[in-house]
């Protein structure tokens, strides 16, 4: 049976499916930049096959991008450089280290605090893993966690940066699968809360077999008290932006603007942001999203190709011709979505296997929200899993340390975020928790 259906599927999708699909993956491996590679695939696969005029691809391109949602994109990442630089970051970390730092393994709970912290604030891991990284690592060494551990320890708490409402990957996975931004982050706040304790856990345990920190500290209310104080303009960043969007004043976009705004203004007053820094910052957030954008502008072409061929129904269907135990298939997606998260970012593999995998989810029973959820915390699992895993290489990038050196440590990290995945494919309440009855 499975051989056959295999086979009906090769009749439909031949050489002139396969053939553009292998030249994406080769142009991609060659460091091509994913949206030419996307582009080019898309261009050869409808020519070949001729399911859609080609006429069709310049108003595709301009239609992927045409939404209002994606302003938050830019707007999230001009939050997250305006804070580093105005020095906000270091405050939220001060924050997080006086909250913490009263417990065993204080100063490795606080750095994944802070990178929780920032994650409300920026949406990307990236971004988290290179603020964070720059301001702790140095710190966690002094303190006596062995080097190549503790950038495993942050490239870890730098996963919460897409898993942690707000994130860039729910804003660009509702817009691919046309589902509310909102909806996501509230599904996602369990979910990510549960991810940032089982990374402080997993550390707490590591610190009891090995020692790093010694004895705790025991924990001062009154620096407690002072950071808060310090540190009052920086809480009030995250607070507008959740607050703002959970009790349904904003919209992510709108969020997105009011935190740029409370940022700059807070800079400015305090003296730690000049005019003269607007023109870096604003280079510097294009030059990001201009490497997100033009991956989405290629999504939609790619998509109305990929749908007009029937790829997402006949992967569902070949799959489930191999076993229709729903726990297996839900393994495998998982399994797909780590190894992709190994090699590719956020937005590119969001592009291109949601639209995929979604259908083969629901087979199983799984309902959209819960499958996005399962989606983005899987491909985070996947940017610490070694030996490609994103975010190690980004630590290594800033620190000098071997790849290899983050990639032995990092396991006991992957276990536990593991551990979270599978809760949240089998226990669809977790996902929607949060949400209204229907869903």
């Amino acid at each position: 049976m499975l051989w056959q259906n295999l086979q009906e599927q090769t009749l439909q999708l031949g050489w002139e499916f396969y053939g553009p699909v292998l030249l994406m993956v080769a142009l991609i491996a060659l460091a091509v930049p994913v949206w030419a590679a996307l582009g080019i695939g898309s261009v050869v696969m409808l020519l070949a096959t001729d399911v859609l005029p080609i006429s069709l691809l310049g108003e595709s391109l301009f239609d992927g991008i045409d939404h209002f949602a994606l302003i938050a994109v830019p707007l999230f990442i001009l939050t997250g450089d305006v804070l580093v630089r105005t020095g906000l970051s270091n405050k939220l970390l001060d924050v997080a280290d006086a909250t913490t730092g009263g417990v065993r393994a204080g100063l490795g709970t606080s750095t994944v605090l802070g990178c929780g912290f920032f994650a409300c604030i920026s949406g990307s891991d990236a971004g988290g893993a290179a603020a964070v990284g720059r301001m702790t690592i140095h710190k966690l060494v002094e303190k006596g966690y062995p080097r190549p551990y503790a950038c495993a320890l942050v490239a870890s708490g730098a996963c919460t940066g897409i898993l942690i409402p707000p994130s860039i990957a729910y804003i660009i996975l509702g817009l691919i699968l046309g589902i509310s931004a909102s909806t996501l982050f509230l599904a996602a706040a369990v979910p990510g809360v549960m991810i940032m304790l089982s990374i402080m856990a997993t550390n707490m345990v590591m610190n009891r077999i090995h020692n790093y920190e010694g004895e705790k500290i025991g924990f001062d209310w009154g620096r407690w008290r002072r950071s808060i104080w310090d540190g009052r303009y920086a809480l009030l960043v995250p607070i507008i932006i959740l607050g703002g969007i959970y009790s349904g004043i904003f919209t992510p976009t709108e969020a997105a603007a009011v935190a740029v705004a409370t940022t700059i203004t807070i800079g400015l007053l305090q003296g730690t942001l000049t005019l003269a820094d607007f023109p870096k910052m604003l280079i510097g957030s294009a030059k990001v999203n201009g490497v997100i954008l033009p991956i989405i502008a290629m999504s939609l072409p790619l998509a109305q190709t990929l749908a007009a061929l029937g790829v997402p129904q006949g992967f569902a269907y070949s799959v489930t011709s191999i076993t229709d135990n729903p726990y297996i298939i839900i393994l495998l997606i998982i399994g797909i979505l780590i190894a992709a998260g190994c090699v590719m970012e956020t937005t590119p593999n969001i592009v291109i296997l949601s639209p995929i995998l979604l259908p083969l989810a629901q087979e199983t029973g799984m309902n959209d929200i819960q499958f996005c959820i399962m989606m983005v915390t899987a491909l985070g699992v996947g940017f610490i899993t070694p030996p490609l895993g994103l975010n190690l290489f980004v630590i290594s990038g800033i620190t000098g340390e071997s790849v290899l050196k983050i990639a032995s440590r990092v396991g006991p990290y992957v276990i536990g975020m593991l551990i979270v995945v599978l809760m949240i494919a089998y226990i669809p309440a977790l996902s929607t928790f949060l949400l209204p009855d229907i869903y």
